[in-house]
């Protein structure tokens, strides 16, 4: 979509604009995570993240708060944005060379017992929600937990939900997205990642636990 796609009705030219410079930031956020990513990179897409559903509430009357991937997502931008100290415990760590399975490139792996702590500092009121979230969301395998997966699916709901929003999205990181996001739909796959992860090394648990030491 460009700036000049019909958008909601009702919405003031200030706050398309600002809609649209929410989820163009969004979206270049995930583009630098997907093509070098790092912890720093990942992080800065937990901040885009959070930020972008406040700004699409106030500007466009979007959010993202009933989608689980973003639930849990959030629970660990509260948590980091708390614990800056604990940031260095994640581990970005590419697929490739490994004697591993999946559908990914990459994975970003956190101590299970760090996600767990995550769960629980969150507000009382909304830790039932949180930890059904981040159940059916992260990875879990053994003392080890891959966000990535959930990273990933969330981009998905966001973008379809800005695109039945009307959201106008530019920039060169959103067309590219687009473009994979078209040819899935043209060829009936999915677009979501499955993101499950196997090994021909004997026991996964090990492996991973192997990698974050």
């Amino acid at each position: 979509m460009k700036r000049d796609d019909t958008v909601r009705v009702g919405m003031s030219n200030e706050n398309v604009i600002n809609a649209s410079a929410t989820a163009e930031r969004l979206m270049r956020a995930y583009h630098i995570h997907c093509v070098a990513p790092d912890p720093d990179t990942l992080f800065r897409f937990l901040e885009a993240a959070h930020s972008a559903n406040d700004r699409l509430k106030k500007s466009a009357g979007v959010e993202f708060i009933d989608i689980p991937e973003f639930i849990a997502l959030k629970c660990l931008r509260n948590f980091f944005h708390h614990h800056d100290e604990l940031r260095h415990v994640v581990r970005v760590v590419p697929t490739a060379g490994l004697p591993i399975l999946t559908d990914l490139l990459f994975m970003c792996l956190a101590p299970r017992d760090l996600i767990n702590e995550a769960i629980v500092q969150a507000p009382d009121r909304f830790r039932a929600q949180t930890q059904a979230a981040c159940d059916f969301a992260f990875h879990w395998y053994g003392t080890t937990v891959n966000i990535n997966p959930c990273l990933f699916n969330f981009v998905v709901h966001a973008y379809e939900r800005l695109v039945e929003a009307s959201i106008p999205i530019s920039g060169d990181e959103a067309d590219e997205y687009r473009r994979s996001y078209d040819f899935e739909a043209q060829a009936g796959q999915s677009h979501f990642v499955d993101g499950r992860i196997s090994t021909t090394a004997g026991s996964l648990d090990d492996l991973l636990s192997e990698i974050m030491s």
